[in-house]
């Protein structure tokens, strides 16, 4: 053969290298394409936990002992109020108002009594409650518990 028949590149090598880049090139987007779905998730959790986390604490500030309190979230003037907190509601603030790209998140708020026996000045039921926050966003869910003892 002579040199000049073998200084170059044949039409067939040149469609089989594209063809290996070219599916190369779908298989790099395909995965790119699942991790940028897959990045969604993290922000939809962490936005969970800010909302419960938000909601565990306005629970949490309010006074242990019942006292005669209304039916709106503005009235509770205890923990134990928040069990009038109606299951699944929209996320609001403490007046009622929504928040903007909130709107497809639910809470929903339980307390209840029970003994924390074995600790240490708590025996009687009542004297402790647990707090459960769930929020909902779709199929997720995230469940924040805390507890508070009567003073």
């Amino acid at each position: 053969m002579s040199a000049r028949r073998m200084a170059g590149v044949t039409l067939v090598e040149l469609v089989i290298a594209i063809v290996i880049l070219s599916v190369a090139l779908a298989g790099l987007v395909a995965a790119f394409a699942r991790a940028t779905r897959a990045s969604t998730d993290p922000v939809v959790t962490r936005q969970m936990v800010a909302i419960a986390e938000s909601m565990m604490e306005e629970v949490l500030l309010k006074p242990y002992a019942p006292a005669a309190g209304g039916s709106t979230r503005t009235d509770y003037n205890d923990i134990w109020d928040f069990n009038a907190y109606p299951a699944d509601s929209p996320v609001t603030d403490i007046g009622g108002g929504g928040f903007n790209g909130l709107e497809r998140y639910t809470v929903t708020v339980t307390v209840e009594a029970l003994a924390a026996g074995g600790v240490t000045g708590i025996a009687a039921a009542g004297d402790a409650a647990r707090i459960r926050v769930t929020v909902r966003h779709g199929a997720g869910s995230f469940t924040l518990t805390g507890w508070r003892t009567r003073p």
